[in-house]
């Protein structure tokens, strides 16, 4: 399984950004996926995460309100659309797959696959 973030890039702040993660592999239909970041000093934050079906989302508080996870099955893709930017949303964001975990998760060690992850710099 390979995975693919894409979208990142320099947004002012109040900004929008949509993050896509491409996934290869027979598991994504039947995964958790989840959005983690992680800025310069910190640890890896939780972003984001939803189940198999697309029916249930869970997001971090710093995030709620502003971030909208979604899926498409049949294009393997995960977004991540992000709203009302703030420049303490600047991070290296992660998207991440359950392999055969199918329910949402906030902790990084129910994730198998990562991706490389995609830049997201918010300027005041």
């Amino acid at each position: 399984v390979q995975l693919q973030a894409s979208g990142g890039g320099l947004v002012q702040a109040g900004g929008s950004l949509r993050l896509s993660c491409a996934a290869s592999g027979r598991t994504f239909s039947m995964s958790a996926m989840g959005w983690f970041r992680q800025a310069p000093g910190k640890e890896r934050e939780f972003v984001a995460t939803i189940d198999w079906s697309g029916g249930s989302t869970f997001y971090g508080d710093s995030v709620k309100g502003r971030f909208t996870i979604s899926r498409d099955n049949a294009q393997n893709t995960v977004h991540l659309q992000m709203n009302s930017l703030k420049p303490e949303d600047t991070a290296v964001y992660y998207c991440a797959e359950g392999g055969y975990y199918a329910g949402t998760s906030y902790s990084e060690y129910d994730y198998v696959y990562w991706g490389q992850g995609t830049q997201v710099t918010v300027s005041s």
